[in-house]
């Protein structure tokens, strides 16, 4: 049975001596290690400290609350899949919508029985357990995509100024923070289907023919393919698939066009054109801002670009001298 023995490092948090050493010892009888904090201020500290599977706190303490740190553990980019339980012995009403709006994952009130303490522990330790192994997947998965990029060895550092530039876009335009740390993704993983494209084709310095090109071609598909399973990729795939799409339908893997095309896709699109068009590469040498611009201008005159984020990219690179941009 999977995770039958959990074993989990947990953070048992109250300003109550006698509560804290009741959960340590129900705790450990199941086989769990306990760590105790008094406040929710030393909580936080530990938990950079100790990476620790779970936080079990109270809900009323002195200097930081179990609200305020439950809060504080949902809003970090580190943190916000560690699973919080809050213990209280209040039972009103509007303590357990404060604590639903806080994020923590589980509560119950004083005294807790030993036998549901345990049995919400563990049924939140197994899903610990499986976010723990979807971020070790992910972690290979941005692994893959590095390795893809070095394989080619002429685009230098693209994946991460594509992170920069997309996350510095996407606050521009006002998506909010999920759709920043999906542009954010993307810039890593956008090209991990090349890995299924031959060296031949892929690192070929002169012009590729028809076979060659329909090769290049078959990447967004089998970069979906590859991220499709997981489902902390969900948000990533229209972009990894509709990236080389084009608003009048002359892209590629689909042939979409104008508004078909998936909006973080158009998004993405811009900061990864610029960034090849900007960097200088063996073949070529590096465009200016104003060539890179005129050039991304003609092609959404052309009909190739999205005519409304294009006067948004405009802006947001020279934001002074394109402040009245005008295709």
């Amino acid at each position: 049975m999977p995770y039958r023995n959990l074993n989990l490092n947990i953070l048992a948090v109250d300003d109550d001596p006698k509560s804290l050493e009741m959960l340590e010892v129900f705790l450990e009888a199941e086989g769990h290690k306990v760590r105790k904090a008094a406040d929710g201020q030393k909580a936080l500290e530990m938990i950079n400290e100790s990476k620790p599977d779970m936080v079990i706190t109270d809900a009323m303490m002195p200097r930081l609350n179990g609200f305020e740190l439950c809060r504080r553990i949902k809003e970090g980019r580190h943190t916000s899949l560690l699973p919080v339980i809050i213990v209280t012995a209040l039972d009103q009403k509007e303590d357990r919508i404060k604590g639903i709006n806080a994020g923590c994952d589980d509560f119950f009130s004083k005294p807790f029985d030993r036998l549901e303490l345990q049995a919400r522990v563990k049924t939140l330790g197994r899903l610990k357990r499986s976010n723990d192994d979807l971020e070790r997947t992910e972690e290979v998965l941005k692994t893959l995509a590095n390795s893809v990029e070095a394989r080619d060895g002429t685009t230098g550092d693209h994946c991460q100024r594509l992170i920069e530039m997309g996350t510095d876009f996407a606050d521009y335009l006002g998506l909010d923070q999920r759709d920043i740390d999906t542009i954010a993704k993307a810039g890593i993983l956008h090209d991990i289907g090349k890995i299924a494209v031959p060296d031949a084709v892929l690192l070929k310095p002169g012009r590729l023919n028809d076979q060659e090109w329909a090769f290049i071609k078959t990447h967004p598909v089998e970069g979906e393919r590859l991220l499709k399973p997981l489902r902390t990729m969900q948000n990533v795939l229209p972009i990894v698939r509709h990236h080389h799409e084009r608003f009048d339908g002359s892209g590629y893997p689909d042939g979409l066009a104008g508004v078909e095309i998936p909006y973080l896709a158009r998004v993405f699109q811009f900061v990864d054109i610029y960034d090849a068009l900007s960097s200088s590469r063996p073949y070529k040498e590096a465009m200016s801002d104003a060539e890179t611009l005129a050039l991304m201008q003609k092609e959404t005159r052309d009909g190739l670009r999205d005519p409304e984020l294009m006067k948004a990219f405009a802006a947001f690179i020279t934001p002074v001298e394109y402040s009245s941009y005008v295709l």
